[in-house]
């Protein structure tokens, strides 16, 4: 922007500055001419008393000598005193007409002053103006103009720059709080400053982040209350679990209802911290993965199934909260002991790349037979919700990654959740 100001200044400064420039060189040189040949009259005009008074041509040398100048005097009887210039057409002009002129010669002009003297006797004084006179001191004074010019256009240049400069950081601070919003941070403000409009903008950019951040408080409020309303009926689960004995069936109800009872405390706390710190949106993706595993690992024993872990040794820290993303790696995993038999494997690796983490979930069951449709909110073939990858993949494009689904050499369905890095922590 600010280059395309300061081209649009150049260019109408510039337009202005030759509308001006041009006819004012040649007014210039216009006066230039009028002043030398001023001088030649004034100058042939005083030599006009000597001659009334006498022809002599001694006389007559004298006041030419005294008069300065380029002069010479065409005299009645034919003589000549001086350096003749003009042409012999121009000097029978002057002697028939009786009028002074200014004629054009080679190298100059001339200006002929006819003096009569007495019946039929007329002499001719003719003052010669050199061209470099006619041109003396025009080209200093287009170069003062030009210097003028110059600096009125680089002057308008600077000021159109610094008004320019004066947007582009007004400008940037907004899209730098817009980006800044984007990757979770609900507290980032601008400075309004600028040109009013971009003030305005600013202030209607921070109304807008100050209404997002009471919408999201009043949603993790909500999802508070509603996962605090669940330990009522929970309560009642867990005691009635109690009472149906020691059985191996019996231990894995009560395993599944501590279980379930964890999980919704973990979500109250989850949505509480969310509410006591809002910039909290970012987490250790690896170490969310570790936890998940654990959690899942007691029914994935109970089962048979043998699972895989690799790759979370090493943090990775993307713009997610920890509860979004265990969310998502719920999903995922609850997939897979929902849709595949007892006894089926499957594996969670961990790809670390320059600027992305890829959580892959693998199993070795019998895979998804239209992916095409899987992918598709509120559609499944198994009687679910159809709603858990539709979370997952929200989860990873909120964090300008992807979800991708496929199947996987272990001959099932595998699902890759691409998480963007923060920056800090990116390579």
């Amino acid at each position: 922007m600010r280059k395309s100001l300061a081209l649009v200044s150049l260019a109408v400064t510039s337009m202005v500055a030759l509308a001006f420039l041009i006819p004012l060189a040649l007014v210039v040189r216009r006066l230039a001419e009028e002043r030398a040949l001023d001088t030649a009259e004034r100058q042939a005009a005083a030599l006009t008393p000597v001659l009334v008074i006498t022809a002599d041509p001694a006389t007559v040398e004298q006041a030419l000598t005294a008069a300065g100048g380029r002069l010479a005097v065409h005299l009645p009887g034919g003589g000549v005193v001086g350096t003749v210039k003009a042409t012999p057409d121009q000097l029978r002009t002057a002697r028939e007409d009786g009028l002074a002129f200014t004629g054009t010669v080679p190298d100059g002009r001339v200006h002929l002053q006819p003096v009569v003297l007495g019946k039929d006797r007329v002499a001719v004084v003719e003052a010669f103006v050199a061209e470099a006179e006619l041109s003396r001191d025009v080209l200093p004074a287009w170069l003062a103009l030009s210097g003028v010019a110059v600096s009125l256009v680089l002057a308008s240049v600077l000021v159109a720059d610094r008004l320019g400069a004066r947007v582009v950081r007004a400008s940037r601070a907004l899209a730098d709080g817009a980006r800044r919003m984007e990757q979770g941070e609900l507290a980032a403000r601008v400075t309004p400053t600028g040109p009013p409009e971009l003030v305005d903008a600013g202030g209607a950019f921070n109304r807008m982040a100050d209404r997002i951040g009471q919408l999201m408080a009043a949603e993790r409020e909500v999802l508070a209350d509603l996962s605090h309303r669940l330990r009522t009926p929970l309560t009642a689960l867990r005691l009635d679990s109690e009472t149906l004995g020691q059985d191996p069936g019996a231990n894995r109800v009560r395993q599944a209802v501590h279980a379930l009872e964890r999980e919704v405390n973990e979500l109250i706390r989850a949505a509480r911290r969310e509410l006591d710190d809002p910039d909290g949106g970012r987490c250790d993706a690896a170490e969310v993965v570790r936890d998940r595993l654990v959690f899942w690992s007691a029914l994935a024993d109970d089962q048979r199934r043998r699972w895989n872990l690799r790759g979370a040794e090493r943090s990775a820290f993307v713009p997610l909260t920890r509860t979004d993303l265990a969310a998502a790696m719920d999903v995922v995993l609850g997939n897979v002991f929902r849709h595949t038999p007892e006894g089926v494997g499957f594996v969670v690796a961990l790809f670390h790349r320059a600027d992305h983490v890829v959580i892959v979930i693998e199993d070795s069951g019998p895979g998804i037979e239209d992916l095409e449709s899987a992918l598709r909110r509120g559609s499944s073939s198994a009687g679910s919700t159809g709603l858990g990858l539709d979370i997952a993949r929200r989860a990873a494009e909120s964090t300008g990654g992807s979800l991708v689904v496929d199947r996987g050499p272990l001959g099932g369905t595998r699902v890759q959740l691409r998480l963007t890095l923060l920056p800090e922590h990116e390579g």
